[in-house]
């Protein structure tokens, strides 16, 4: 039984993984109303939080899985913000040095990698290693308010970066552009919300990269073209073409994201294609990303609602999935925190 803690952001999370049988149980304290004042982050007001909550979000476990049933603990240590990623460390080494079990660490951004498949395991325990390798090599996209990525996953489960953003992050670019048209926090649902009842080409934002080979994305001179078109529009226009607004924005994120996604499968000899991360509940992205793969012929796997934001099932999950791929960090109670983990090297 594995138990996982996570607490790079502004959730805190506690999830119990068994794998005969998958998560047993995942519990989550979200701070987006605490937040949601400051229109982002506030790291000091988040590890308060994750201090705060961490013991009653064990203490609900425990009700579920003894601790003596407890044979691992895997916790989130980068990336992330410092001062959360240790509030999360603390916690975990301090149970495993009190049971006398191993602590391992959880790359956050290879969980995420990691999490179209947790369906996958629920729904055959005993035969997903089989059912994944003939899912391998797999072409995922890694969408999120802080991260933008395309990445490989071979026969052997190790990540390979295809590209990645060179600025804003997919996410980040949506939340930017909320705040930019007076939108709430977090901002990328709001957007997509108003979008389903304006046009995509009522305006023509920039199709960043959209010629160009690379694989990498760049979405910080969509913000800008956003913040221009703004500019020259009264308040009242601003209000009633937010729909329109929403939607040509939005169609151009997607764009790209899909475009890049397009060229990558085309280029490799990939057997599925996934999505994961906060972005992934897009349902725009979601259809267009299904045609994509629908048309080469591949599965097409996306994160559970529950796992694309911060969540410590995908950390549990990937704690066991990554046991011998190189991804789970056994330095056990010298454990690191690490705010800039990349996702894996290119």
């Amino acid at each position: 039984m594995i138990l996982a803690l996570e607490s790079s952001c502004d959730e805190t999370a506690v999830a119990l993984f068994d794998p005969a049988c998958g998560l047993v149980g995942e519990w989550v304290n979200s701070q987006i109303q605490l937040h949601e004042t400051y229109g982002g982050v506030v790291p000091d007001l988040a590890s308060r939080e994750h201090l705060q909550h961490f013991g009653p979000l064990l203490q609900r476990a425990f009700v579920v899985v003894p601790a003596a049933r407890i044979t691992k603990i895997a916790v989130t240590h980068g990336p992330g913000l410092a001062a959360c990623l240790a509030m999360g460390l603390s916690a975990a080494k301090s149970l495993a040095l009190s049971w006398g079990v191993p602590v391992v660490g959880v790359n956050h951004l290879r969980a995420h990698a990691f999490s179209p498949f947790i369906p996958l395991h629920e729904s055959n325990p005993v035969h997903f290693d089989a059912a994944l390798a003939k899912l391998l090599p797999h072409l995922g996209l890694l969408v999120s308010g802080g991260n933008t990525a395309l990445f490989s996953i071979d026969e052997n489960r190790r990540i390979r970066m295809l590209s990645s953003t060179l600025d804003d992050a997919a996410g980040e670019a949506l939340d930017k552009g909320a705040k930019l048209m007076g939108l709430g926090y977090p901002g990328g649902p709001h957007v997509e919300k108003l979008a389903r009842t304006g046009s995509p080409t009522a305006y023509d934002f920039p199709k960043a990269m959209a010629q160009r080979s690379s694989l990498d994305f760049s979405f910080s001179g969509l913000k800008t073209s956003l913040r221009y078109q703004l500019e020259k529009m009264q308040p009242e226009e601003i209000e009633r073409k937010k729909p329109d607004l929403c939607a040509s924005y939005q169609a151009a994120v997607i764009h790209a994201l899909t475009r890049k996604t397009q060229l990558a499968l085309e280029r490799g000899g990939y057997r599925s294609v996934g999505l994961s991360g906060g972005v992934a509940n897009n349902q725009v992205l979601q259809s267009e990303l299904e045609k994509i793969a629908r048309r080469a012929s591949q599965p097409f796997l996306r994160a559970q609602a529950k796992h694309t934001g911060d969540n410590a099932g995908m950390i549990a999950f990937a704690a066991w999935a990554e046991r011998e791929a190189g991804g789970v960090s056994e330095t056990g109670y010298a454990l690191l925190i690490e705010p800039s983990l990349p996702l894996a090297l290119r």
